[in-house]
């Protein structure tokens, strides 16, 4: 009886022969990476920089963070260049009141402010007092803020104030600021700082806030132009709920000014390690 033949195959050894790449699949590979880069920055979170002082103490020039994007739904502000483009908000609901939001500004910049007044509410400042709802917010005298002088944090102080400046640790100046500490409604408490007797915006009066708008304010009431002021004069005026981006949760980054880019050892010199995760909720 005939027993079959069997042809023997070549060996050949798989990992000998990689699969290549193609290049429709690399760029696929790179759409789905943008898709969900894009994703996480419009839906979850993003990051943002703090350029100027108008929310020291709470927040420093040279501060990173993260803000979150689904506390109070979207908008078209909350996506990267407006697009997609839509009118009114998804899943929207109002910040509360010590929020402190990022928004987009009347300029088409993002701005970050704290959120004291909400639709509704009655707000009026009188003597640099804030007045919501026909009561006086509490505040009251704290330590002075000692803040490090640094290339991106000067000693910067608004007229006729003078720079009140000290020696610090370590051969450092630190600029001396009144400090007080101001309780809203429902407990939110943080710090704010109180240059002057008297400025431009320590009198406003009373306004009801707008249905579809918030009341803003820079925890360094000297020295910050918001709700107060109008956009006319270069204010913030009522921020509306639709260009609100998102809530400022903690700094992931924090730089004195000092750093370069083309010197990677100055990033970490730079770097203000007290300032890391920083909560900014009151």
């Amino acid at each position: 009886m005939a027993f079959p033949r069997f042809r023997r195959r070549p060996y050949t050894d798989s990992r000998s022969e990689p699969a290549r790449e193609t290049p429709g699949q690399f760029l696929r590979s790179l759409a789905l990476l943008a898709l969900l880069a894009w994703a996480l920055r419009s839906l979850v979170v993003a990051p943002f920089s703090i350029p100027s002082g108008s929310m020291l103490p709470t927040m420093m020039i040279g501060d990173y963070l993260f803000v979150s994007k689904w506390p109070y739904g979207y908008s078209r502000a909350s996506f990267p260049f407006g697009i997609p483009s839509f009118d009114g908000r998804i899943f929207g609901s109002a910040p509360e009141r010590g929020d402190i939001v990022v928004f987009r500004g009347p300029a088409g910049a993002d701005v970050v402010k704290r959120v004291v007044g909400l639709p509704g509410d009655r707000i009026a400042v009188s003597g640099g007092r804030l007045i919501l709802n026909g009561r006086e917010v509490p505040r009251q005298r704290i330590e002075d803020f000692a803040m490090e002088v640094s290339e991106n944090s000067p000693c910067r102080v608004v007229p006729p104030a003078s720079p009140m400046i000290r020696p610090g640790p370590e051969g450092t100046a630190v600029c001396i600021y009144p400090a007080y500490r101001e309780t809203l409604p429902g407990g939110a408490t943080y710090v704010v700082l109180d240059q002057i007797d008297v400025s431009p915006a320590d009198d406003f009066p009373e306004t009801m806030v707008p249905r579809d708008a918030v009341f803003v304010m820079g925890d360094n009431r000297d020295d910050s132009l918001d709700s107060r002021y109008s956009l006319g004069s270069g204010g913030m005026g009522f921020v509306p709920l639709d260009n609100v981006v998102g809530r400022a949760e903690l700094a992931f980054w924090s730089t004195d000014g000092s750093a370069s880019w083309i010197n990677p050892i100055s990033w970490f010199s730079a770097l203000r390690t007290d300032r890391l995760a920083t909560d900014y909720h009151p």
